[in-house]
């Protein structure tokens, strides 16, 4: 894997204010008191440091490294030789830094922490991706994000190559069982919505076939197929025939990817983008000037 193109090169940056919450709180948790380690280190010493990718992997998480850094140093000079959402091969060295040393070795654990994690999140999501290239169904995240860095997942699920759902419970309508028991049914769950929040979108989750009729009928924007059998997305895409949007979620596996999105489904989701992932290995090396 070599370094290419990103896709999240042409998206905006990270709120910096979020960036600047996310990374405030992890030095809090990490430093507390102060760092007693550090303190051996003389306070005007200054180093150099290389970070190496161990793996095969796609970057993201940048803001938030540098953050971590200039946080504890203003003056740190970081020096990039990949953008987030880059393939980076295995010993590939993707940065360069130099800086307080005390400084440096403080933020590290914090700084690595976010680039693993969400270059974990975006591999991930590149694999997902990849299964599905050349069809037309899009790779959706979930809310199964890591709690207090849902925005930052999401970024890099988009690093990744993949397409983001809502991001709360503000922002879009998703109607569920438990929501169609309490309202009286599909269609009025529907008609409220409608009426409340005309302007977000507004999707259904249905589980059978009967479901998914009365879900097209009341004139949803999406519909989301849980749990269905392979014929039955296949009988759903022939019943929807283009009319709505569908969503494909629930014990969706890798291997399984591209039989869905053979069946003509707009989008499939699923957590395991957020919710099952491996950190990137990532080395940090420092040397005293």
């Amino acid at each position: 894997m070599t370094a290419s193109s990103s896709p999240a090169a042409s998206l905006a940056r990270p709120d910096p204010i979020r960036v600047d919450a996310d990374v405030a709180r992890a030095l809090a948790e990490d430093i507390g008191g102060g760092d007693v380690t550090a303190d051996l280190l003389p306070h005007d010493a200054t180093a150099s440091a290389v970070l190496t990718c161990r793996e095969d992997a796609v970057l993201a998480g940048q803001d938030w490294f540098d953050a971590c850094f200039r946080h504890m140093d203003p003056h740190v000079v970081i020096q990039w030789r990949a953008a987030d959402g880059d393939r980076i091969a295995a010993d590939q060295v993707i940065c360069m830094l130099h800086g307080n040393a005390r400084a440096l070795v403080t933020a590290e654990r914090s700084a690595l922490n976010f680039l693993q994690l969400l270059s974990g999140t975006a591999t991930t999501t590149a694999r997902f991706v990849a299964e599905v290239a050349g069809t037309r169904t899009r790779i959706l995240d979930t809310r199964k994000t890591l709690p207090g860095l849902r925005m930052a997942q999401k970024y890099a699920v988009l690093c990744g190559g993949g397409t983001n759902h809502r991001v709360g419970l503000f922002d879009a309508i998703l109607v569920k069982e438990n929501h169609i028991i309490a309202a009286g049914g599909i269609d009025r769950a529907v008609t409220a919505g409608r009426t409340l929040h005309p302007r977000l979108l507004l999707e259904v989750e249905v589980e059978t076939l009967d479901e998914l009729r009365q879900a097209i009928d009341a004139g949803v924007d999406r519909i989301l197929l849980d749990n269905f059998s392979h014929e039955n997305l296949l009988e759903a895409v022939r019943i929807a025939d283009g009319r709505v949007a569908l969503e494909v979620s629930g014990n969706v596996e890798i291997a399984s990817l591209a039989r869905i999105a053979a069946t003509g489904v707009d989008f499939i989701s699923t957590g395991a983008l957020t919710k099952h992932v491996r950190a990137i290995d990532l080395s940090l090396r420092l040397q005293l000037d």
